[in-house]
């Protein structure tokens, strides 16, 4: 439960700084295709929100992860 929950919260915090980064400043044009916000249709306009929640939800993942006690 731990790993996942991690993994988790990486892949959404790496997805929510990649979309924020090509967002706000136009980086990774190459990279367009690896984020969910570009695929989801009903965020057209609205990427930046989404993908600060996506980065906050990260957040709340791995904290939860490092939480977890592993006995």
């Amino acid at each position: 439960m731990k790993g996942s929950l991690e993994l988790a919260g990486a892949v959404c915090l790496v997805q929510g700084v990649g979309g924020a980064a090509n967002s706000l400043l136009g980086w990774w044009r190459w990279a367009d295709d690896l984020l969910l916000v570009n695929h989801l249709g009903f965020l057209r306009g609205y990427e930046i929100f989404a993908c600060i929640v996506l980065g906050v939800l990260g957040l709340a993942l791995w904290a939860a992860g490092s939480a977890v006690d592993r006995d």
